[in-house]
């Protein structure tokens, strides 16, 4: 984790997320290494960091595109060079969506999500002459029960949108049900590379070869590289977070995004205040985690309640084990992704020294 030397605190406006540098170069690493050994293409989510440089990082450690959840996020990376993005999200293309989509197919090498004949026929218009000039990838629902189609109904889907001039890249699917403690990853790995085979053996019995076999997320990243598998999208894994850490997808060694938040007030008697509220942190929570982020190095102080711009923490300890008014600590987010989407820029720091200052490029599009 970022270290908050003096040095560093009085440099600082809070809140403000921090990022390691060495932390982050480790885990960008570590995923394209391990994804290398599996034989599985990787291609991260951009979403987790929406930086251009984080995501250049990447390409240079072994990644072979981009995932996005937006068209906004895609036009981004596509403005900045990267050739292969994957909007892995049923795109509808109503309003300004339309052109931009049909910009960026022009543009780059543009894949999206699909999970009904409706969103097909959709695209297909919206491309107009040229529906060649899109591949779509068939979502299954493996288990997440979010969007999807059932992974026996891929083919007929697959069909549909190849006859509409469309290019059918292949099949994918997001273990969203990873995220709990125990096996859910284990078992969320296992739900995928089954489900995925079903889709692909799905499109294939319909004359579809599917070129692409797609899992995707951090949890299951290389659990489910195996069998028919041939990409993986993870995302959070270049920061961590706290859900991570508490259900074994990386250790606190590998967090390296904290927010430094300034301690604000003391005025009520077993609480403080923080000045990191839902605008800074959002308002994540899990059953199986306390409070809102980990306030780090103060086990006693618990982020219970947030508004708009105060993170109000109980003590539960002696009154006098906590920062004072006017302390500078670290927090662990839940669940970062959100987190960044609300900051304007990510402070990189080495060995509590700011290295630079790295703008998120992304935020809040659409």
């Amino acid at each position: 984790m970022p270290d908050l030397a003096p040095t560093l605190v009085d440099q600082l406006d809070t809140p403000s997320l921090l990022v390691d540098r060495d932390v982050l170069d480790r885990n960008i690493e570590a995923m394209g290494r391990q994804a290398r050994e599996r034989g599985v293409d990787l291609r991260p989510h951009f979403k987790t960091h929406k930086s251009v440089q984080i995501a250049q990082l990447q390409l240079q450690h072994g990644a072979t595109g981009l995932t996005c959840a937006t068209l906004g996020e895609a036009r981004v990376l596509a403005d900045a060079g990267v050739e292969d993005i994957f909007v892995a999200y049923p795109v509808w293309p109503g309003g300004p969506k339309k052109q931009l989509l049909r910009q960026l197919a022009d543009q780059v090498t543009l894949s999206v999500g699909l999970d009904s004949t409706v969103s097909a026929d959709a695209l297909a218009g919206a491309l107009g002459a040229t529906p060649g000039s899109l591949r779509v990838l068939v979502e299954v629902d493996t288990g997440g029960h979010r969007t999807g189609v059932r992974p026996a109904d891929a083919g007929a889907l697959a069909v549909h949108a190849a006859r509409l001039g469309l290019d059918v890249a292949g099949v994918f699917t997001h273990g969203g049900h990873s995220y709990g403690l125990g096996d859910a990853p284990q078992r969320a790995a296992r739900d995928e590379v089954d489900g995925l085979a079903e889709a692909a053996a799905a499109l294939r019995s319909n004359g579809v070869e599917p070129r692409v076999v797609s899992a995707g997320s951090t949890p299951t990243a290389m659990l489910s590289a195996t069998g028919p598998v041939t990409e993986e999208r993870p995302g959070t894994y270049v920061f961590g977070d706290r859900q991570q850490v508490a259900i074994g997808s990386c250790r606190d060694a590998d967090v390296a995004l904290t927010v430094a938040s300034t301690v604000v007030s003391r005025a009520v008697p077993g609480q403080l205040v923080l000045d990191a509220g839902t605008k800074c942190l959002g308002r994540e929570t899990q059953p199986w985690l306390e409070g809102y982020a980990e306030v780090v190095g103060w086990p006693s102080v618990r982020l219970e309640r947030l508004n708009d711009h105060h993170g109000v923490a109980t003590l539960h300890g002696a009154g006098d084990d906590a920062p004072g008014v006017g302390s500078v600590v670290q927090l662990v987010p839940n669940h970062v992704c959100p987190t960044v989407n609300l900051a304007q820029e990510l402070v990189l720091t080495r060995a509590g020294e700011i290295l630079d200052r790295w703008p998120v490029d992304a935020r809040a599009l659409v």
